[in-house]
Order: structure tokens, then sequence, then C-alpha cells
């Protein structure tokens, strides 16, 4: 009778490795759990217990909304109402979406939407380069922290991460490369490490995904400073260009004093090294750091020691773009940048949706 359950154990382990082999959505723990086939997205934030957000930038002709919540696997709401979302060439945009970038939920639940206001990754428009708080009772805008002073019309404000205990955010721009630093409680901000070594990507590099160099116009594609991330306890901010593959980190307390200029703030930074080409990057609460890998379809993980292990590798992670945690797992967005038109002369090679997955972690 023992061996009878022994065999009866193994043979239930069997037929369950064999389910979730054949099961697509439990392929190496991914799971898909948004699907969009004819809207493209970059961002996604995942509210613990709650909702989850998608952005889409107006990129392209094929646009309808700049954020929605979405249900279930394909179905959307815009985010907050259908009146944000009508924004036209011409008109103000303080206060309706331009070009929404990124989307992202701090640790003490507020949603913040990142607005560059740059479409086609052309242009600012509307003076609507902003950063908006929302009030997660009402739905409504909080407080918006319009970027127009301290931007050129060229600049692209491409991800944030918020430090709720200090009141301060921290985005990257990903045209000119720099870092912006806000008080949220007073709204002065600056832009710093404008064109520093670790905000541009290095020249010399070749971002070869799916067997050649991405090019555009002929030229290599080159993204500067893309991917951000806060240390739990705010004290550091990793952050790295998007077409290499080197990782850099600065101490908050610098980029928080006013009184330290940008050769003071680039003598701080600390270069730790070669590891993979992300877009967008993020710490869990024990300070291990997530990236993607844009060149092997994967998702990696950082410990402390900066050891880097494979959490996941899938053909499905085509351009794993953004990144949230929430409910015990990592949520990320697949934007397929490397299958526009523009990259491929003109020939859009996408054939499958835009799409969000999650992994246990």
């Amino acid at each position: 009778m023992k061996n009878c359950a022994v065999l009866f154990l193994l043979l239930t382990g069997i037929l369950a490795a064999c389910s979730d082999d054949n099961d697509p959505d439990n392929n190496h723990g991914l799971q898909l759990v948004f699907e969009d086939n004819t809207y493209q997205l970059t961002g996604v934030a995942k509210e613990e217990g709650g909702r989850m957000l998608v952005n889409y930038p107006r990129w392209s002709d094929i646009y309808k909304y700049a954020v929605v919540v979405t249900q279930g696997r394909t179905g959307k709401t815009p985010y907050p109402n259908e009146d944000m979302q009508q924004w036209q060439h011409g008109l103000s945009g303080l206060d309706k979406w331009v070009c929404v970038q990124s989307v992202y939920f701090d640790d003490a639940g507020d949603l913040w939407i990142l607005d560059p206001a740059a479409p086609r990754l052309q242009t600012i428009q509307g003076n609507g380069a902003k950063l908006v708080k929302m009030d997660k009772t009402s739905n409504t805008v909080a407080r918006t922290y319009s970027f127009m002073d301290i931007l050129a019309d060229t600049s692209y404000v491409n991800d944030v991460r918020i430090d709720v205990a200090r009141q301060y955010a921290y985005l990257t721009e990903s045209k000119g490369g720099g870092i912006i630093v806000v008080n949220l409680a007073n709204g002065q901000m600056r832009r710093v490490l404008q064109a520093h070594y670790s905000t541009i990507s290095d020249p010399a590099y070749k971002f070869v995904i799916d067997g050649r160099e991405l090019m555009k116009n002929g030229r290599p594609a080159k993204f500067n400073s893309d991917g951000i991330a806060l240390t739990p306890n705010g004290d550091w901010l990793y952050y790295k260009p998007l077409s290499d593959d080197k990782l850099y980190r600065i101490k908050t307390e610098y980029l928080r004093d006013w009184n330290m200029n940008d050769a003071d703030l680039g003598s701080r930074v600390e270069d730790l090294g070669h590891f993979t080409t992300t877009d967008g990057m993020i710490f869990d609460k024990k300070g291990n750091l997530y990236l993607g890998d844009l060149q092997r379809y994967r998702l990696v993980k950082l410990d402390s020691t900066l050891k880097m292990t494979t959490i996941v590798q899938d053909d499905r992670l085509i351009w794993p773009d953004s990144y949230s945690i929430a409910d015990g797992y990592l949520y990320v967005s697949c934007s397929q940048i490397q299958k526009q038109p523009e990259y491929n002369n003109g020939v859009d090679k996408r054939t499958s949706p835009y799409t969000v997955y999650k992994v246990k972690i």
C-alpha cells in the first residue's frame, strides 16, 4: 500500500508537470494577464490587491486612449475618463493626456502618470510635458508638475520613481540624456547629469537584437537614460541608458542637494559594470533589482551583491518595457519596439498582440 501511494504521488507530479508544459500561460512561470492586438502599449502599473493600468503613447496614427484600467485579458476603460483622452493638435496639453509614456503606483498606493507630451517622439505639444498625481479616492487630478520651465521642446521624459518618505520624484529624460529631480512638496525641480556619460548610450556599443543591429534612418538606434529604480530605503537611485549594457547609481542625498552642480554630481556617479540592455527596471522590497534583457528575451534579477540570475527566458518577451510589483508578482509590459516600421525600413514586423505578463517573485 505504501508503494502504491508513492507511485500515485509520482504520477500526479508527472501529470501536473505535463499540464504546466502544455498551458501557454504557465510556460516558464510567465502568465499572460492582458493583450491588445491593435494599440501599442508601453507602461503598466498594478495596484496592490486592486486595479491594473496600462498606457499607450501617441506614437502613430493607430491610437485611441492614453491610459486605461484593464478588465480581464482584453477589456479596458479609459482612465480617469473619456474627456482626459481628447487632446488634439493645437490644444493645450495641461489638462489632457497628450502622449503618456509611464504609469506608476508608489509605496503609498498613489498613482502617478507621466506625460512627455511629444507625439511620435518629436516635440512637446500644448505645453503638456508633466507628471500628474491622481487622487485615488475620486480618480481626479490631485496635482500637476509641469516640466516646461526646465526642458527643451525636443525632450522626452521617460520614467519615474517616487520617494514617498522624502517627497521627491526622480525621472529620466531619454532624448538628450539626464535626470530630473522634483521636490514634490514645493514643486521645485531641476535637470541634472545632462549629457553625462552615465545618461548617454555608449556610442561604441552595438545594440544587436534579432540577429542585427537596430537601425533607424540608416544609423544605429540609440536610446539614452531610460530605466530608473529607487532602492527600498530611497538612499540610492539606479539608472541606465537603454541601448547599452552599463548600469549606474548615485546617492539621492546628492541629487536633493541643490548646492551641488553637475560637475559635483558627476563625480559622485558610480559605474556598476556591464549587465543587460533593459528598458525599465524596478526594486522589490528586499532590495533585489529586476531588469529585462531585450537582446535575449529574458527577465533577470540582481541581488544586493550584484549577482545576476535569470528569472525567465521566453520568446514572448518581445521588448519587455515597463515593470510593476504587486501581490507577489512582477508585472511586465511588452511593447515590441524593435518590430516598429521605423526600425525595419518601413515594414511593421509585429505578428502577435502587445502584452502584459506576470511572473511570481
